[in-house]
């Protein structure tokens, strides 16, 4: 049984004006960089036959470094409003490029059992029934139609593309162009798709293949090519889960694959892969579940429920299994029993936009699929929902020491990372043992929190009678909503062994009114649903704190990530709505409030 509680902790606020980043003089001097780990082309299959039929990984990159492109669709020209750092091309490891090939003639895929089947449904424009089909077979794990298209002869050729593209797009300390594919396995429905990515080249591309759900749909089988892979090739890599809300309680369930008890071995081979999970993107937020968390007021956020390809859910989910939080509650329990954590990942946000345009902003958000761009075509409903459900999420935050792909995955290995909804919050956290009101005001406190403590991913062992001190400083975005308020979400272990979640309110203003609980007062919402418009002067441009942990019990097992909330801006679906001049309707909030989510930091006994 998990247990809730709401909380205030020992608070000591700032509004000091230092800056996110420490001076180039310290020896762990580190840069903010912005990025997406989840894009798909036109090289898509699912992409492709939802008419993304132009825009490719060249494009994709191009986007990315702010540059204006064609829409794949309606072909008007559409530009981020801000340039990402890095971006990876994480095309479907199933079937790349292969819808492409058919229409474009290639005889090595028209003389395949799916090329005679699939080219006439597209001739036809039953594209859809063609991706149905596909989804329903990599959910039996009927395979026998796309074995062909498993040989060396047809799959090389557009990895070597990809690999290529990407190298071309590469500047080491201006712009980052990694190397990816994704793994998109759906056994029964569950959606369990990894995103794999590594810090080599082209070069390093050329050994391998992208290991793809069509060789196994068990991710044990993924870590253990890694396992095998990765010290042939020199590279390092990193395996990202994603839609966790999708995948039937599947991905930080309580079990091995099979069925049978997690080990110490399943920990260890896990936690060296996947130091870190996808918690937002378009098709909803990972965080947590209002019935996981009832007394978490902001839980119910771009809650998406849909199932992949309209598939049936079973009616009993662990909901646990599905959620970051439940899952690094899950992985307190497996730590508390065998003394290694399979769950102990950082956090990021993505897009999963399959429109090769990585555009996460709500007011300039060209929806998931290339027939989503449009506000009039988001009204549309296709398979049970319309674009007004997606999220326009999300994006990852990386503390690095360079711009360049070594330095951007191992700072997903370190964990030194965290996810956003789609705003550009500013956010440091640190853990230790004795910091003070001095080292949080100090200039140099980002220098001190190395020296004297982690940064989030990092871990703390406990020391005697010491109780945890975290600093935490946010930024707010200047093109986004000022903040709302800094809490700490707490993890840990209670005294009948069980994993049990309290949530603090830790700063929200100086002149912010609290509720006789402690938490506070909600800010009122300055969104003008006439306009689409707020007022940029509510919430703080920054939040500082230094924040001490009065509830922790010596040797307690435990982890601490903050959460950082916007006040209410305006939500896509109300931009399209004054666009097309309509009502927004009541199924759909008018308001969003952004939000970061920190790795976190883990005590253990």
């Amino acid at each position: 049984m998990r247990f809730v509680s709401r909380i205030i902790g020992c608070v000591m606020c700032f509004s000091a004006s230092q800056v996110l980043a420490e001076s180039s003089q310290n020896e762990h001097s580190t840069r903010l960089l912005w990025g997406d780990t989840h894009l798909h082309t036109s090289y898509s299959f699912d992409a492709y036959l939802f008419q993304n039929r132009t825009t490719d990984p060249d494009t994709a990159y191009r986007y990315a470094k702010g540059l204006p492109v064609a829409h794949p669709f309606h072909k008007s020209r559409v530009q981020r409003n801000r340039p990402l750092d890095f971006l990876v091309v994480s095309d479907h490891a199933e079937l790349t490029a292969i819808p492409m090939r058919l229409a474009a003639g290639d005889a090595d895929v028209l003389a395949t059992e799916f090329g005679r089947y699939a080219l006439p449904m597209m001739q036809q424009g039953k594209s859809a029934e063609v991706f149905s089909r596909l989804v329903n077979s990599a959910a039996t794990g009927d395979d026998s139609m796309v074995d062909e298209l498993q040989s060396e002869s047809i799959r090389r050729s557009p990895w070597s593309t990809t690999a290529a593209v990407a190298d071309q797009h590469n500047q080491p300390g201006v712009f980052t162009a990694l190397i990816g594919w994704e793994w998109s396995a759906l056994p029964n429905g569950a959606n369990l798709h990894r995103i794999v990515f590594m810090d080599g080249d082209q070069n390093t591309a050329s050994q391998f293949l992208p290991f793809s759900s069509i060789d196994s749909v068990n991710p044990e089988d993924l870590w253990t090519w890694l396992d095998q892979i990765q010290p042939t090739v020199g590279a390092e890599f990193v395996s990202i889960p994603h839609n966790m809300n999708l995948s039937k309680g599947r991905t930080f369930e309580m079990s091995q694959f099979d069925g049978s008890p997690i080990t110490a071995d399943y920990a260890r081979q896990r936690s060296r892969w996947e130091t870190v999970a996808e918690v937002t993107q378009t098709k909803g937020d990972s965080e947590t579940h209002p019935l996981l968390s009832p007394n978490d007021e902001f839980a119910d956020f771009e809650t998406y429920e849909v199932l992949i390809g309209g598939l049936d859910s079973e009616a009993n989910i662990d909901l646990s299994g599905n959620y970051a939080r439940g899952g690094l509650l899950n992985g307190l329990e497996v730590a508390h029993q065998l003394n290694v954590n399979p769950f102990a990942f950082g956090m990021i946000g993505a897009t999963d936009s399959h429109t090769a345009l990585s555009s996460s902003e709500e007011n300039n958000f060209h929806g998931k699929q290339a027939t989503d761009s449009t506000p009039e075509r988001k009204l549309i409903p296709r398979n049970g929902r319309r674009g007004w459900d997606m999220s326009a999420s999300g994006i990852a935050a990386v503390w690095a020491k360079d711009n360049t792909r070594e330095a951007i995955v191992a700072a997903f290995k370190s964990k030194e990372v965290y996810a956003t909804t789609g705003s550009r919050i500013g956010l440091r956290v640190f853990a230790g043992w004795d910091f003070t009101e001095d080292d949080v005001a100090a200039v140099d406190y980002v220098a001190r929190g190395y020296a004297r403590g982690v940064p989030m991913g990092g871990s703390l062992s406990s020391e005697g009678s010491l109780t945890p001190v975290l600093m935490i400083d946010a930024q707010r975005d200047p093109e986004s909503g000022g903040l709302d308020r800094i809490q700490v979400v707490k993890g840990f272990i209670n005294e009948q062994g069980e994993a049990e979640e309290r949530i603090y309110d830790i700063d929200g203003g100086s002149l912010r009114a609290r509720h006789a609980d402690g938490t506070f007062e909600a800010l009122p919402s300055t969104v003008d649903t006439s306009t689409a418009t707020y007022d940029r002067n509510q919430g703080s441009d920054q939040l500082k704190a230094l924040w001490i942990d009065q509830d922790y019990e010596p040797g307690q097992r435990a982890f601490y990530y903050v959460r950082v909330l916007e006040v209410p801006t305006p939500r896509h679906s109300l931009y399209d709505a004054v666009a097309l001049q309509i009502e927004s309707p009541d199924e759909y909030p008018e308001s969003i409030q952004e939000r970061a989510y920190s790795s976190p930091i883990w005590v253990t006994p």
